[in-house]
């Protein structure tokens, strides 16, 4: 596959603002992100999956508003960029000494500690754990009664948070994501952590936006890892896809000036505030209907 490689520039340099554009990207078709000594942010994506007009609303809509961004673009030699994430994988990362997402290069099996355990391909979908909106939603989920639950997982990505959830006792999981390759990522480590008979009696996954649970209702807990523009643009189905008294909604992937603006949204579905939390700038929301 031929990429195109585009070097951003971020005045005056910030990690969190490193964070927030790599996740955006993410939702434009970009795959692979690596910040240099230099502050720089190189972003890789597929040439047929590039649209240079989204590229620039994202930039000009950027929710950092004192950050100035500026981006080189090139060509560059064709490889597999993912080479070396696979070739070494990540270390284990481990979240409140309760649950441990490793992958299969740095399995633990040997780990006598009783925290639940995560096997996943050492792939670069967005969802391995390393980061604080995934780590705060997989906390929230640990603390959470979810036996006999049936629940939906929007934007799977990798699938760790339905995979918790599934080891928590939930009773069925829907998962979705629009790209094909992280469909694929959730289907490969489904395998890797539970049974054929499990898979086929207690997880689905499908490809495409929330259009793919249309249709869906009575679900007990909708989890969503995604950018604000995209909660706030699939709120709607997500009120459809959960029941009408005592569903909650578990929403992480934005920063703490967009609260206001999903907690609006949410409340026109009949959803209120349980739990807010923060890891920096990131948030998660618990709302309840």
């Amino acid at each position: 596959m031929k990429y195109y490689e585009l070097t951003f520039q971020i005045e005056p340099q910030s990690e969190v603002a490193q964070d927030v554009l790599s996740a955006l990207l993410a939702d434009i078709g970009f795959e692979t992100f690596m910040p240099m000594e230099d502050g720089t942010l190189k972003a890789y994506v597929q040439q047929d999956f590039y649209d240079e007009e989204s590229l620039h609303g994202l930039l000009k809509a950027f929710p950092l508003p004192d950050k100035r961004i500026h981006y080189d673009i090139i060509e560059p030699e064709d490889k597999d960029w993912n080479e070396t994430w696979e070739a070494e994988g990540f270390e284990p990362i481990r979240i409140d000494n309760r649950l441990v997402i490793c992958d299969t290069h740095h399995d633990t099996t040997h780990d006598d500690s009783n925290a639940r355990r995560i096997l996943i391909h050492p792939r670069q979908a967005f969802g391995t754990g390393s980061h604080q909106t995934t780590r705060m939603i997989l906390a929230q989920l640990l603390d959470m009664q979810l036996e006999g639950l049936s629940i939906v997982d929007a934007g799977c990505g990798t699938g760790i948070l339905g995979f918790l959830c599934l080891m928590q006792g939930a009773k069925h999981v829907v998962a979705y994501d629009i790209d094909e390759w992280s469909v694929q990522n959730t289907l490969d480590n489904a395998a890797l952590n539970f049974s054929p008979h499990d898979i086929e009696e207690r997880l689905e996954v499908r490809l495409g936006d929330a259009s793919a649970i249309d249709g869906e209702t009575g679900h007990d807990l909708l989890i969503a890892n995604i950018n604000r523009n995209i909660l706030l643009g699939d709120f709607a189905r997500f009120s459809s896809a959960t029941r009408q008294q005592g569903a909650h909604i578990l929403l992480s992937g934005f920063y703490k000036d967009d609260v206001p603006y999903l907690l609006d949204e949410a409340s026109k579905h009949g959803f209120t505030l349980e739990k807010q939390c923060c890891d920096e700038e990131w948030t998660m929301l618990l709302l309840k209907r």
